[in-house]
Parts: structure tokens; C-alpha cells; sequence
């Protein structure tokens, strides 16, 4: 008698045990890796084959038979399982809840022709031509030297690429890509970014590198079909290069010889729904356990890596000047908004220099991260404001349409006449966000280009392309942008960058906000100056209007002094004992009243029977407490020791899954905001 031992995507920590039939036409016993059909109560399931053998603890007359096993994909292998129970165990999930969930759509629900056409398609694709030579630039000596220590390195190799904005890490990226490949024929490399939209540009870049290689990319906006193919390609080892976000972390690839990590410190590497895990981190473990060298680059690396670096287990390599010619650093100035008044979202300093650079043929960028036209909508004679009545937060008031949108729920409506309290008709429009800034910019430039790029303008399917192609294209003269160009785009001929409305951050209740508003306003000067058109340009230039020019955050920013700002960081969470210098854990609840969630916490810290080495707070509110009619709180534990965090957690989680309650609850380790 065969049996396979399977497990499948359910909060069920055990293995599954089956018998198995080998088919008419010769098929063999499933191997350790393998996808097979089951019956799990009505339904059947896709499982995974964690085990095989010749008898079972279950009564034979107990034991039901597995279905069809997917035999045309390649078993998934012991180094993919082994990160996938390393994933399991560190943030307490199942292994089938890893495993399964981040398979393709199409491959969790077994449809059997979609995988056929898929791998038939791609043992049909034609071999594609010789490369046609790419020039490629020269590298500077920082540059080389990153690329030859990364080659050079022998087993796990952790290497912090920390470099200025236009520094050519992607460079340094390709070139260490393309000598891997070449080293060994059957090699892959991984290549992650944190967001979707710079996908497309890179990605542009690596074909026209390696025209003759398949490239496998992995992000959430593919379709089902296309997800499917290019996870089959990096399976089954067709594709050697293999380019995506988070979720590319989790792909199966069997031959990896090198792991990238672009723009390491971003937030958008951690998972926020479901499994919660971080990219960055595992693809540090995966690095590790297959002894391969992973690279890590930022022009404004994470406190975490930062610290890594200082007690020796990463190594750094800088690229501390701007790789292209004549590109320089932009000049940053600060705009003490106590002395300038601030008209219409911009003082008058700032309005000059768009207007020296719009005479000069020269792009300015000028960057808000706030979308709508205005945050909130307000009545002056009774005070109503326009409130979300599903969420614990204001309405933004987009003009196109005459909507007020909530942007945690997603609720709009129509702005009221008058005001729904007192019947005043005249409401007001508070605040600014960058559709009322493109207005105004209109009205001050009537004869400039002028061009909006947010969630908003671009929700359409490729207009977030298009705007970036004009804006490549030099169609246009000013931009206005959230952080969605921020990051990750050379546009030619942008020379000015102004800085809106950051001081919002500087008094966040998130200990982060600091850490994440300077690597944020680094970025988004890094566009400006990057490739100069003509020796006659304007010296490029950066000016940040604030009411704090005296904050060290901004005085870092105008010396160009990250790893200074950073030293003030990294002491104030030692004293408090925050990351990287301590461990934390979150439990979440969610629960139509307030106190029935924070009762549930109580309750669940109660529980805890072990608190040596570790601190647990009280249960409050969570900062926006209430989302779509869900009231939410919090449970923060904390610890100086991972293990002891670890051991608590794995004694305590069993517990509350046994509880029986309406209140739907979650713990994440290693939250990124509290």
C-alpha cells in the first residue's frame, strides 16, 4: 500500500495522510515536493506531499485515496520546503498555509489543461537569437570594486550596496547577474524591487540586457495565465533571470546563485495581509541556507541592515558619487515656512525657481504625498467636518466628480450643498493635496505642461505608463507627484524638485515615521540631477519647505549626512529598546465594538504564563480604530531576545487558537508599524 503524507492550505497544524493508486499508464509513487489532488471533507483540495512510505497510523478503512498527481511539475524541492517550514515556524502559520498560499491561483485549484498549455507553451517557444551587443557603461572604481567583491565571495555572502541616488547600483546589479549566469549554465538569479510600478522599467532594462534569456517576472497585476507561465519558467529552470516583487521571494526556483534585493529598507517588502511575512528577511534566510551571496541595495538603508553592517554580519560596499556625466547632486535648500507664506500650497521662493526652470527648458517635480484635492471638508460656522461614518477618519474631497472618498474604506459620495448640521452653504475645503496643487500650478503656468501622477490619475490599466513615457519623452514641463516617483526613475532633464508638506511626519505617534520620511525625501531628491541635458543646465536643486528648518532630520538632508541622522536613530531606539535593538510581536483584533475586542485582548494577555525576558502592554485602540464598521486594537509584546519572544509566542498561540470567539484576531512578528 502507497502513502503520501500531505498538507493543505488550512490553519491545520498536521500532515494529512492518503492512499495512493499509481495510475493505469505506469505512474509512479509521488515524490517529497509534489502536488496531488485529495478529498478534504466536500470539496478536493491541492495538497502538498510532505512525506511518502508503506503504512499509516490511520485504520486502513479510515484512509481515503489521493487523486491526481501533478506529475509535468517538477517536485518543488527540499531547499523550497525547508524555507517554507522556516517561514512557518517564525511567524506561526501552517506549512500548508505557507506552502499553498503562495502557489499560482490556477495551480491551488489543480486546473490541470491551464498547467498543460502553460508548460506546453514554453517547451514550444522558439530559442530565442543571439544577443545583439549592448553597450554598457563604464564603471567607476566603486562600482567595479562592489562588482568583483560580490563575484569573488565564496558561500553566504550578505553585501549592503549602500549608494547615493544615481549611483549605479542597477548597474552593479547586472553586471554581477550576468557573470553569475555565465559561470554556470544552469543558474538562476533573483531580482526583487518593492513596488509594481518600477517593475516595468527594470524590467525593460534586463531584457535589453539579456536579450537571449527568459525572464520570468512575478508581481500581483499579472493575470492568472501569465502568473502561471513565469512561475512554471523559474520551476522548471526555463527562466534564469527571475524579476518581481515581495511574492518573487517565495518562488521555487531550484538553481539560485545569486538573490538582489533593491531599495532594501522599503516598507512594501513586508507582507501586510495574510501571511505577513518579510521579503527582505527571508530572502537573507534563503540566502543563507543555500550559501549564496545576497545583495542588498539603498541610498538610505533600513535601521536593521544599518545595524547588521556595524556588528560585522553584513558587509558594506558605498557608491558614494552619481555614476552618469555631468550629473550632479542636487543642491538642498530648506524654505522656513514661519517667514514665507505659503500661498495656495507654495511659497513664493518656490514659485520663482519653477518659473527659472520652465524658461531654461528644464523639468520640475513638485512632490506631495497626499492625493484628492483636500483632506477634509469643513463647515466654519458650526464646525462639521466631513467625517467617514464607517471608518475613524475624514473624507478627502476630490473635486473631479464633487466626491468626498474615504481612503480606508473606500467610501464616496456626493459633497452636500449646504452643511448636513446647521444648512450652511458655505463649506470649505481644508488642507491641500495634489489635485488642488495641480490646479494651482495651472493658474501660475498657463503655457507649462503640466502633469499629475497619483493613485488617482492613474488607475486606469497603462496610464501610469503612458505618464511616464511623456514624461521620458520630454512632453512635460512640471510634475506632480505622491511617492509613486519617488523612487526608481531617471527622468531626463528634471533639475528642480520641490518638497511640499513633510513636517507631518516629523510628530508621528509611529516611531518609524523619522526613518521612513528621511528615506523618502532622499529618494525623491535623488530624481533631480540624475542626467543633465547640456553643460548650460541650472545646477540642480532641491527646496523643502517646512516650519522646522531647524530639525537635525532636515539639517541631515541638506549635508547629505544619512549616516549622522541614522547615528541619532539608531540611539534613540537602543534607549527605548526598539528594533533593531529589541523584538516585537503584534496581536491585532477586530470586533464590531470596542470593548468586545479589547476584552479579547485582556483576555489573551491573561494567557500568557510565561512573561520572563519579555514585555506586554496594555490593550489599546488601534490608531485609525475603526475601518468599515470594524472596531480594531492592539497587544504589543516586546522582548531584548528573539528566542524568548519565540518561546512565548509558541506557548501562547496554541492557547488562543482554542479559544472560541467571534473576534477575528491575528499576530504579526516583526510589525513595521505599532
Amino acid at each position: 500500500m502507497h502513502i503520501v503524507q500531505v498538507v493543505l492550505d488550512a490553519p491545520i497544524d498536521k500532515y494529512f495522510d492518503y492512499r495512493y493508486q499509481p495510475s493505469s499508464g505506469g505512474e509512479g509513487m509521488p515524490l517529497v515536493g509534489q502536488l496531488v489532488t485529495v478529498p478534504f471533507g466536500r470539496r478536493t483540495a491541492v495538497g502538498l506531499v510532505v512525506g511518502t512510505g508503506d503504512a499509516s497510523d490511520v485504520p486502513p478503512e479510515n484512509l481515503k485515496d489521493a487523486g491526481y498527481c501533478f506529475q509535468e511539475i517538477p517536485p518543488l524541492g527540499k531547499a523550497w520546503l525547508d524555507l517554507c517550514r522556516f517561514a512557518a515556524s517564525y511567524y506561526h502559520r501552517t506549512l500548508g498555509e505557507v506552502a499553498l498560499s503562495v502557489l499560482p491561483k490556477m495551480v491551488r485549484q489543480g486546473k490541470q489543461k491551464a498547467i498543460g498549455k502553460a508548460l506546453a507553451a514554453l517547451a514550444q517557444e522558439q530559442k530565442k537569437e543571439s544577443p545583439v551587443p549592448v553597450d554598457m557603461p563604464v564603471l567607476n572604481a566603486s562600482q567595479q570594486q562592489a562588482v568583483e567583491t560580490i563575484l569573488h565571495a565564496e558561500g553566504f555572502f550578505p553585501v549592503l550596496l549602500y549608494g547615493v541616488t544615481g549611483s549605479g547600483k542597477t548597474e552593479v546589479y547586472l553586471r554581477a547577474v550576468a557573470e553569475k549566469l555565465r559561470q554556470s549554465p544552469d543558474a538562476q538569479v533573483l531580482l526583487m524591487v518593492p513596488e509594481i510600478n518600477l517593475t516595468p522599467q527594470l524590467e525593460a532594462r534586463v531584457r535589453a540586457r539579456f536579450p537571449a534569456e527568459d525572464i520570468a517576472v512575478l508581481h500581483s497585476r499579472l493575470s492568472e495565465g501569465q502568473r502561471l507561465r513565469n512561475w512554471l519558467a523559474a520551476v522548471t529552470g526555463t527562466a534564469r533571470i527571475i524579476l518581481g516583487t515581495r511574492l518573487s521571494v517565495m518562488v521555487p526556483a531550484p538553481n539560485l546563485a545569486l538573490i538582489v534585493v533593491d531599495e532594501e529598507h522599503a516598507p512594501s517588502y513586508k507582507q501586510q495581509e495574510g501571511l505577513r511575512y518579510s521579503a527582505r528577511d527571508l530572502s537573507v534566510w534563503r540566502a543563507n541556507y543555500l550559501k549564496i551571496p545576497v545583495v542588498l541595495g539603498s541610498a538610505t538603508p533600513s535601521l536593521e541592515s544599518w545595524h547588521h553592517v556595524q556588528t560585522g554580519r553584513y558587509r558594506q560596499m558605498a557608491l558614494p558619487e552619481r555614476a552618469m556625466e555631468h550629473a550632479s547632486y542636487p543642491a538642498v535648500s530648506l524654505i522656513d515656512t514661519s517667514k514665507e507664506p505659503i500661498v495656495d500650497g507654495l511659497t513664493q521662493p518656490l514659485v520663482e525657481a519653477v518659473r527659472r526652470r520652465l524658461a531654461k527648458g528644464e523639468v520640475s517635480l513638485l512632490f506631495l504625498n497626499r492625493r484628492g484635492f483636500a483632506p477634509v471638508i469643513t463647515c466654519n460656522a458650526c464646525g462639521w467636518v466631513s467625517q467617514c461614518h464607517r471608518c475613524s477618519a475624514y473624507m478627502v474631497y476630490h473635486k473631479a466628480g464633487r466626491l468626498l472618498r474615504c481612503h480606508h474604506c473606500g467610501l464616496a459620495r456626493i459633497v452636500p450643498r449646504h452643511c448636513p448640521d446647521c444648512g450652511n452653504l458655505d463649506l470649505q475645503a481644508l488642507g491641500r493635496g495634489t489635485q488642488r496643487i495641480e490646479e494651482n500650478i495651472r493658474q501660475q503656468f498657463p503655457e507649462a505642461r503640466v502633469l499629475r501622477i497619483d493613485a488617482d490619475s492613474t488607475s486606469r490599466k497603462g496610464s501610469l505608463q503612458k505618464a511616464l513615457e511623456d514624461i521620458y519623452q520630454g512632453k512635460v514641463d512640471i510634475v506632480i507627484g505622491t511617492q509613486m516617483v519617488a523612487k526608481g526613475h531617471d527622468f531626463q532633464n528634471l533639475t528642480l524638485v520641490g518638497v511640499l508638506d513633510p513636517d507631518t511626519a516629523l510628530f508621528s505617534h509611529d516611531y518609524r515615521a523619522g526613518e521612513r520620511l528621511f528615506s523618502q525625501l532622499m529618494q525623491v531628491a535623488g530624481r533631480a540631477g540624475r542626467s543633465v541635458a547640456g553643460p548650460d543646465a541650472n545646477p540642480a536643486q532641491v527646496m523643502i519647505q517646512t516650519r522646522y528648518p531647524g530639525h537635525p532630520l532636515y539639517q541631515a538632508m541638506c549635508q547629505r549626512r544619512y549616516d549622522a541622522y541614522v547615528g541619532e536613530l539608531m540611539e534613540e531606539r537602543r534607549i527605548a529598546g526598539f528594533p533593531p535593538f529589541g523584538y516585537q510581536a503584534l496581536l491585532t483584533a477586530e470586533a464590531k465594538s470596542i470593548d468586545k475586542a479589547m476584552a479579547f485582548l485582556q483576555g489573551a494577555k491573561g494567557l500568557i504564563d510565561r512573561q520572563q525576558g519579555i514585555t506586554v502592554s496594555d490593550a489599546i485602540p488601534m490608531a485609525v480604530m475603526r475601518v468599515a464598521n470594524v472596531e480594531r486594537a492592539q497587544l504589543l509584546l516586546e522582548s531584548a531576545s528573539r528566542p524568548a519572544l519565540q518561546g512565548v509566542l509558541s506557548d501562547w498561540l496554541p492557547k488562543l487558537k482554542g479559544l472560541k470567539t467571534s473576534v477575528k484576531w491575528q499576530v504579526e512578528i516583526d510589525p513595521l508599524s505599532i
